[in-house]
């Protein structure tokens, strides 16, 4: 089955623009993002803007449909993932840097009050 028609191109160019090219930037949003104790729903936003540029050069580099629906709410969902992974990790992150007197890393997304309090 060809995903073209569905992606907008090739799943290899889907790849590799989604992933590699975009991806690297949606996790620098949920970064910076989150770095500023910005909420989560600016990460959707903004990697939402991320997808359509993404569809955009995909469509004047590599000869995609410019106006696929599925080709950009996929790269829009798994942007938007991406980007909320790393505003998490940067989140759980600052909490058990800033606060080390409360709070102990409880695995790579979370944390929990330290017990000898």
């Amino acid at each position: 089955m060809d995903p073209a028609p569905i992606l907008g191109n090739t799943l290899g160019i889907f790849l590799l623009l989604t992933f590699v090219v975009f991806g690297w930037a949606a996790f620098a949003t949920g970064n910076g993002i989150a770095s500023r104790w910005q909420s989560p729903v600016w990460v959707a936003v903004y990697c939402t803007l991320l997808a359509a540029a993404e569809r955009f050069v995909d469509y004047a580099l590599a000869g995609g449909d410019l106006l696929s629906p599925l080709g950009f709410l996929a790269s829009a969902l798994i942007l938007v993932v991406i980007g909320l992974v790393a505003w998490r990790l940067t989140q759980a992150r600052m909490m058990i840097r800033q606060y080390p007197w409360l709070y102990e890393p409880a695995g790579p997304f979370g944390w929990r009050e330290k017990a000898d309090r």
